[in-house]
């Protein structure tokens, strides 16, 4: 397959593009283009391509959707916080590079998979206790609003017979490895990664904040059953609520408490900041995911074994 992903540099999206390599990859890749605003990081697999490519610049979509590109992972994005921070950038890249790479499927690939990586974050305001998939979204964030709005794009995309569009809405990803990004949820993977690392962890909201939580291994897994699953398994409603666990903040600590210990656990320091709590506070924690799960998405069994496949992941590296 003909295979195509941006948002490649980043954390998510590099896991995700050694994960269309590995042998036992659910998709057969006989070429893949990795794309980013920086060039992501080389493979030395004649499979790859990568590119470093401004995706807000005219005919950027162009040099992306080719005629036989079969699956799109539309991963790239201006994260929560920098969404907030740069309304104009966050909405050029959010919505309108969707929107773009969504009309270049119409007119040369369009029975090509489009992948769209959404957010819990579409939701907000006065939710009910448990959300569904047919929630109505009230994004409470720029974030938010681009990525609602652009899940409704692929959709309609879909319906219209443009693009064999799906958007699947992913959890917080905890734990993260890398360097803290302005998510405003970071603090989700900087409260467990930094005290395994041996720094101290500032957790900015309170000890009680719920949390909608993935692990980055079961979210890639997801990601790629996404690019798998035929049109006629796919409801007229072409948005997902992928499956996750809740767990409070304090209750993330103490599972750090349980599996790294009361040293590494007493290294978070709590300094609330309002507008990230408030912004989080947004954010649904439960979510109704009978669907994604009678589709074969799956979910963390808790986010003790969450922690421990981070150390692990940590110990394979200093090797």
């Amino acid at each position: 397959m003909d295979i195509a992903v941006t948002g490649a540099a980043g954390y998510i999206g590099d896991l995700l593009a050694d994960a269309l390599l590995a042998n036992d990859s659910p998709l057969n890749v006989a070429s893949l283009l990795l794309v980013d605003t920086i060039e992501p990081r080389i493979r030395h697999d004649p499979r790859v391509r990568t590119l470093a490519l401004d995706l807000t610049a005219p005919g950027a979509a162009d040099q992306i959707v080719t005629s036989n590109r079969q699956i799109l992972f539309h991963l790239a994005a201006v994260v929560s916080g920098h969404a907030e921070a740069d309304f104009d950038l966050g909405l050029a890249v959010n919505f309108d590079v969707t929107r773009a790479l969504l009309e270049a499927a119409r007119k040369r690939a369009n029975n090509m998979r489009f992948v769209f990586v959404s957010t819990v974050g579409v939701f907000g305001g006065d939710l009910p206790p448990v959300v569904l998939d047919y929630t109505a979204v009230t994004p409470q964030t720029s974030y938010g609003v681009g990525k609602a709005m652009s899940e409704l794009l692929v959709n309609e995309y879909a319906r219209r017979g443009f693009v064999d569009g799906l958007a699947v809405r992913l959890p917080t990803v905890s734990v993260r490895g890398g360097a803290a990004n302005r998510a405003v949820t970071s603090f989700a993977s900087g409260i467990i990664r930094e005290p395994i690392r041996g720094e101290c962890a500032v957790c900015p909201v309170d000890e009680d904040q719920r949390l909608w939580l993935c692990s980055p291994k079961t979210v890639v897994k997801n990601i790629l059953h996404a690019g798998t699953l035929s049109s006629a398994q796919l409801d007229p409603w072409r948005v997902i609520n992928l499956p996750g666990l809740t767990a409070t903040v304090g209750e993330m600590v103490r599972a750090l408490r349980e599996v790294a210990g009361e040293e590494v656990a007493s290294r978070v320091q709590f300094v609330k900041d309002e507008m990230i709590a408030r912004m989080v506070a947004s954010f649904p924690p439960e979510f109704e995911t009978t669907r994604a799960n009678r589709l074969g998405f799956i979910a963390d069994r808790n986010f003790a074994e969450v922690i421990r496949i981070f150390i692990e992941e940590e110990a394979k590296k200093k090797c």
